[in-house]
């Protein structure tokens, strides 16, 4: 097992990586102690025609796996720079996916939407894809709006990840009515026999009372007060009142 490189003069210091140059420095004396380093960093070089406003990587897009080709396919468009060639190379790979792939595609950019709409982190927009992926292979919602479908994977993802959104809230950022992402929503839970934890109004105090600017003390009283309420059974469970259209 080779020593590991070091300084001679200062060898508790740590060294530094010069990139463009490859080179290990120490930066108490600036000796340069290895050279010839391999970047093992992502190629950015492009190699697209300059003018047309693009700078594309040579290493391509990233694999996704809720796609079946993993979308690592290449399509080669006829056409020579400019906006023409760039459409030309966008219809013919819309072209080269198959219809799950497409539907699967347009759902992850509506997740997407109306995720950062509502300022949700990107492992709940995984999260709701990945929902979306398993519904669509199971065919249960075959010919529902897949605006509908992917909103009601999002509320669900919330649910699943302990931020729960209300409906209305996920409403306000689709362009599908409650009535219809309450019935994808129904058809999810009951073919993908998904289990989510009851939700009531004391889920939601933090993130409300924050909104307000609302002190702790506020916080924890009104929490304590919607707690008791459902305990003393004065409202029904939020997952009850969902799919109440007033």
């Amino acid at each position: 097992m080779s020593a590991p490189v070091q300084c001679p003069v200062h060898p508790d210091v740590h060294l530094i990586e010069d990139h463009r140059a490859g080179d290990l420095v120490c930066p108490a004396c600036g000796l340069v102690v290895g050279d010839r380093l391999v970047d093992v960093g992502t190629e950015w070089r492009s190699f697209s025609n300059e003018r047309s406003g693009n700078d594309p990587s040579r290493v391509g897009a990233p694999e996704n796996p809720l796609l079946s080709g993993g979308d690592l396919s290449t399509t080669i468009a006829v056409g020579f720079g400019g906006s023409d060639s760039d459409n030309s190379l966008a219809n013919a790979q819309r072209k080269s996916m198959n219809n799950t792939d497409r539907q699967m595609t347009a759902a992850m950019s509506l997740i997407r939407e109306m995720s950062e709409r509502i300022h949700l982190p990107r492992n709940i927009q995984e999260n709701a894809s990945r929902i979306f992926k398993d519904v669509l292979d199971s065919r249960a919602l075959r010919g529902k709006n897949n605006e509908a479908q992917a909103a009601a994977c999002l509320y669900i993802a919330c649910r699943k990840d302990g931020v729960p959104r209300t409906f209305k809230e996920i409403c306000a950022v689709s362009r599908v009515s409650k009535k219809e992402i309450g019935r994808c929503f129904k058809i999810i839970i009951r073919n993908l026999e998904t289990n989510l934890e009851q939700i009531t109004s004391a889920d939601f105090m933090s993130r409300f009372c924050g909104n307000l600017y609302l002190p702790n003390s506020i916080q924890a009283a009104a929490t304590r007060i919607a707690k008791r309420a459902v305990d003393m059974d004065l409202f029904a469970p939020s997952s009850q009142l969902v799919f109440n259209s007033t």
